[in-house]
């Protein structure tokens, strides 16, 4: 409001008074300390209010919490070791299949060489004892004998 202004003209209006009443808080709350550094004087602002009224005070800057970096849920060195463990056991379970396929393999081949053995060996048996056995043709047992005269003496 400006005193000089010819449009300037006092209302007069009607002046309540009210009496607070006081109570008490449940809890006592301490204001928030706004920590300064020293040497340095925080602002002083002024607000105008619509009824003409000037209030005068500090600006208070709000603490600002720090910005948070967003993390990730799992950290990369987990990954990483968790990979590394599919991949081990990968590579086991791998070398197990090849490991049983080489054993059983080994295993054919050695019933093999005896299933052989023991056929090549019946049919050697089979010739060995059937050749001291029965021969076919006719058996013939020379003694001694003496031919005088021509004539054949037993």
């Amino acid at each position: 409001m400006y005193p000089d202004h010819p449009h300037n003209v006092p209302v007069q209006r009607a002046v309540e008074v009210h009496q607070p009443t006081p109570y008490a808080p449940a809890v006592a709350v301490p204001a928030p300390v706004v920590a300064v550094q020293p040497g340095t004087v925080p602002a002083v602002a002024s607000v105008v209010l619509p009824d003409g009224h000037i209030v005068t005070g500090y600006a208070i800057d709000h603490a600002r919490p720090q910005p948070v970096t967003v993390k990730p849920a799992v950290s990369r060195a987990a990954v990483n070791v968790a990979l590394g463990g599919v991949g081990f056991l990968a590579v086991c379970g791998g070398l197990i299949l090849l490991t049983s396929f080489i054993a059983a393999l080994t295993a054919f081949i050695t019933q093999l060489i005896i299933l052989a053995a023991v056929i090549f060996g019946g049919w050697i048996a089979v010739q060995i004892f059937s050749a001291s056995g029965h021969q076919g043709g006719t058996t013939v047992n020379i003694r001694k004998a003496t031919f005088k005269r021509n004539h054949f003496h037993r």
